[in-house]
C-alpha cells in the first residue's frame, strides 16, 4: 500500500515524499482512513511505529479545505495534548514537516519556559495547537486560548498522561472543547484506567491495535546480569570499558540515581549528559541535541523524561534499575533497533529486583539470556535486604554508655 491509496491530497503527499517516506506503516494504514471518516478512535501502538503521522496526516487533510482564515483570523481546529514537553516538540516538528505545502499553521506550547512569546504566537491565530495539559489550562484561564472551534482532539500517550496524574486535566480539557468533536486516543498500552477514560469521553470508537504491547523487536539482543546492588556502578564501568560501544541510553528509576551515575561516569572520562524531571526544558533539549549531534554518546534518563524521545542510531539501552512495570521495559528497549537496525539491551538485576524479571519475562514471553561470566556475580541465595524499622535502638531503654557510668569529668 502507498500513501496515495489512503486518499491524501497532493500537497501532503509531496511533503511526505520529501521527508523520505514511501509507504505507510501498519498503524498509519489502519488509522488514517478511520480518522478521515471522522470516527473516534482508540489506537494502541508503541512509540516508534509512526503513530504521530497516523493522526497528523489525516488532520491536515481534514483541515486543508478550511485553511484560509476568515476575517476574524485563524481558530484552533485541532488540539493535540501530550504528557511531556519533549513529545510535544517532536509532534510539532512532524506537523511542520507534513504541512510544508499548506497554509495551515501549527504551534507548540508547554510549561517550563516563558509564557509571553507563546501568547504572541497564539494571538496571531493557529489552526493546530500541540500542548501539555498544564500550560494549556494556564493559557485558557488567561483567555489566550479559545477551544470553542476544536473539531479534533488528540490525546497522545494517554497511559503516561494518566500515570503522571493528569486525569482531571484531561477531562477538563475535553469538556472545554465543543461536544461535537472527534477524539483520537493513542496509548502504548490500554490499562484499566485508560479504558475507563475512553468509555467516558469517546463515542462508539473504532479500536485499532498494532502489535501486541508485549512484543519486543526481534532485532534487540536482550541480556541480563544478576549483580549485587552495591556493585551495579562497577559492573556498568566494566561493561562500558569492555563491551558496550556506540550511542547508549542508561535508564535509572530516580533523578537522584541519574545524577549520581552521571557524576561517576564523568569522573571516569566518559562523555555523558542526562535528562530528568528537575532539569529545565532548555537543559533537557540541550542534552538531547548534544546526544543527537554526537558531542556525548551516553545519555542517562528517567522514564518520564525519556518517553517519546525519537533518537535514530541507538546502539544499546542499559536498564541500570529494572522497572517495576513490565511494559516500561518494552518501551525502554524499543528505543534501540528501530527501522530495521539491530541493538542490544543490557539489564542489571539485584536481589530485590528478581520479581520484576519474572513479570517482564511473562509479558514478553521470552526467557532473557542471563550472563554469568562477569566480575560481580550475585550470590544465587541472596535475598532482598529488609531494612529495620527506623527509630528502634538496638540498646535497651535506660542503658547508659560506659563513659557516662564512669561520670568522667569532661573538659567542657
Amino acid at each position: 500500500m502507498s500513501f496515495k491509496d489512503l486518499q491524501l491530497n497532493k500537497p501532503i503527499l509531496r511533503a511526505i515524499a520529501e521527508a523520505g517516506y514511501d509507504n505507510p506503516t501498519l498503524v498509519q494504514e489502519k488509522t488514517i482512513p478511520s480518522v478521515l471518516n471522522k470516527k473516534d478512535c482508540i489506537v494502541s501502538a508503541q512509540t516508534g511505529t509512526g503513530k504521530t503521522a497516523a493522526f497528523a496526516l489525516p488532520i491536515l487533510q481534514l483541515l486543508f479545505n478550511k485553511q484560509d482564515a476568515s476575517k476574524k483570523g485563524k481558530k484552533i481546529k485541532a488540539l493535540v495534548v501530550s504528557p511531556t514537553r519533549e513529545l510535544a516538540i517532536q509532534i510539532a516538528k512532524n506537523f511542520e514537516t507534513y504541512s510544508t505545502y499548506t497554509n495551515l499553521r501549527n504551534t507548540v506550547v508547554f510549561g517550563g519556559t516563558s509564557i509571553e512569546p507563546q501568547k504572541d504566537i497564539l494571538k496571531k491565530g493557529v489552526d493546530i495547537l500541540i500542548t501539555t495539559p498544564g500550560r494549556l489550562l494556564d493559557l485558557h484561564k488567561q483567555d489566550i486560548i479559545n477551544l470553542d472551534y476544536v473539531e479534533t482532539l488528540v490525546l497522545d500517550e494517554a497511559d503516561l498522561m494518566l500515570d503522571m496524574g493528569f486525569i482531571d486535566d484531561v477531562k477538563k480539557i475535553e469538556r472545554l472543547c465543543p461536544e461535537e468533536k472527534q477524539i483520537l486516543l493513542f496509548s502504548a498500552t490500554i490499562p484499566y484506567k485508560v479504558e475507563q477514560l475512553a468509555n467516558t469521553i469517546l463515542k462508539s470508537p473504532e479500536r485499532i491495535e498494532v502489535a501486541p504491547n508485549s512484543s519486543t523487536s526481534k532485532n534487540v539482543n536482550q541480556l541480563l546480569y544478576y549483580v549485587p546492588k552495591r556493585n551495579k556502578i562497577e559492573l556498568c564501568l566494566h561493561l562500558l570499558r569492555n563491551t558496550i560501544k556506540g550511542n547508549i541510553i542508561i535508564f535509572r528509576r530516580t533523578k537522584f540515581g541519574v545524577s549520581k551515575l552521571e557524576e561517576t561516569l564523568i569522573k571516569n572520562g566518559y562523555k555523558v549528559d542526562s535528562i530528568h524531571g528537575d532539569k529545565s526544558q532548555n537543559l533537557r533539549q540541550e542534552a538531547l541535541n548534544k546526544f543527537k549531534k554526537g558531542d556525548v554518546n551516553i545519555l542517562i534518563a528517567t522514564d518520564v523524561a525519556a518517553r517519546g524521545i525519537d533518537i535514530n542510531n541507538l546502539d544499546a539501552v542499559v536498564n541500570f534499575d529494572l522497572p517495576n512495570v513490565p511494559e516500561t521495559y518494552v518501551h525502554r528497549i524499543g528505543r534501540t533497533a528501530r527501522a530495521g537496525k539491530s541493538g542490544i539491551a543490557y539489564s542489571f538485576c539485584s536481589a530485590d529486583e528478581k520479581a520484576y524479571v519474572k513479570t517482564i519475562q511473562q509479558l514478553i514471553q521470552l526467557q532473557i539470556d542471563s550472563i554469568e561470566d562477569h566480575p560481580y556475580p550475585l550470590d544465587p541465595k541472596a535475598k532482598k535486604q529488609v531494612h529495620k524499622t527506623p527509630g528502634k535502638s538496638k540498646y535497651k531503654k535506660g542503658r547508659k554508655s560506659e563513659a557516662s557510668k564512669k561520670k568522667k569529668k569532661r573538659w567542657y
